[in-house]
C-alpha cells in the first residue's frame, strides 16, 4: 500500500481491504453470511441484491469502501486548500442501472468529528436517468452544480479511466476538473470552478461502491461494479 502525505494507491492483490479506512458492507445486517465487497485477483468487486440488502436508512442501498489508508494504518484525510488528483478504473455492467432518485458511484464525503453520523457529500458521480437518457454525472452537491456529464451506454460493460483534480476549497477558489476516457480516447473533460469544495470540520474522503435509492424499483435488481488502479496524490496546485 503506497501512502505518506502525498501519495495514496490501492492493489487488490497487494492490500486487500485494508487500503481503505473502512468498508461499509451490510452495515445494517440485512443479508447475513454474504460478503459484498471483496478483492478479487486484480480487482475490486461491489456486489448489491434487490430485493435483500439494505442500509441502516431504510429506503436505500449501501455496499461502499471508503478513505485512504497508508501502510502505517494511519488515515489521510484531504484537508481545506488542499488540492488532489485521483485516478482509477470502472468497470460498470448493464445490470447496474442509471436511475431518476440516486445511483452513487463515488463520492468525496465530510464526515462529522469523531465518526458519528451526519456530514455529507461534496462531490458525487452518479448513474443519472434524466430527461430519458442514462447518464454518467459529476455533481458538485453544495453547489446545487453538474459539471459533466457523458452518456452511459457506450461506456457500459467495458474498462473505463477516471481522473478527478480538484481544488478543496470554498468558492471562489473551489475548483474541479473531471476526465472520463475509453479505450485510450477522452470521452468527456469538464472544468469548472467557483465551487463549494470545503471539507468539514474532520476533513474530506474519497468512498467508491454502490449507494442506491430503492425509489423506482424497476429499475432495480442484482448488480455489480469492478474498480482497479486507484492512485491519489496531493499535488501542488491546479491544473
Amino acid at each position: 500500500m503506497a501512502g505518506g502525505r502525498d501519495g495514496w494507491s490501492a492493489d487488490p492483490r497487494r492490500d486487500g481491504l485494508a487500503a481503505f479506512a473502512g468498508v461499509e458492507d451490510d452495515r445494517a445486517g440485512s443479508h447475513p453470511g454474504v460478503r459484498h465487497i471483496r478483492a478479487l485477483g486484480t480487482v475490486y468487486r461491489f456486489d448489491i441484491h434487490c430485493p435483500g440488502d439494505a442500509d441502516t436508512l431504510t429506503d436505500r442501498q449501501r455496499q461502499e469502501v471508503r478513505g485512504m489508508r497508508g501502510p502505517d494504518g494511519r488515515e489521510r484525510r484531504i484537508a481545506e486548500g488542499e488540492t488532489w488528483r485521483f485516478a482509477w478504473s470502472w468497470y460498470l455492467p448493464r445490470a447496474l442501472a442509471a436511475t431518476a432518485a440516486f445511483t452513487h458511484v463515488h463520492q468525496f464525503f465530510a464526515p462529522v468529528p469523531g465518526g458519528g453520523p451526519g456530514g455529507g457529500p461534496v462531490l458525487v458521480t452518479s448513474l443519472r436517468r434524466r430527461g430519458g437518457r442514462d447518464l454518467l454525472e459529476l455533481n458538485a452537491i453544495r453547489s446545487g452544480v453538474v459539471v459533466g456529464a457523458a452518456d452511459l451506454d457506450p461506456l457500459r460493460s467495458r474498462w473505463i479511466g477516471v481522473e478527478i483534480e480538484a481544488r478543496f476549497a470554498g468558492p471562489p477558489d473551489g475548483r474541479v476538473r473531471w476526465t472520463v476516457t475509453a479505450g485510450g480516447a477522452a470521452v468527456t473533460e469538464a472544468v469548472r470552478g467557483g465551487l463549494d469544495l470545503r471539507p468539514g470540520a474532520a476533513g474530506t474522503v474519497p468512498k467508491w461502491g454502490i449507494y442506491r435509492s430503492l425509489k423506482g424499483a424497476a429499475r432495480l435488481g442484482d448488480a455489480h461494479l469492478l474498480l482497479r488502479d486507484l492512485h491519489a496524490r496531493e499535488v501542488g496546485h491546479f491544473g
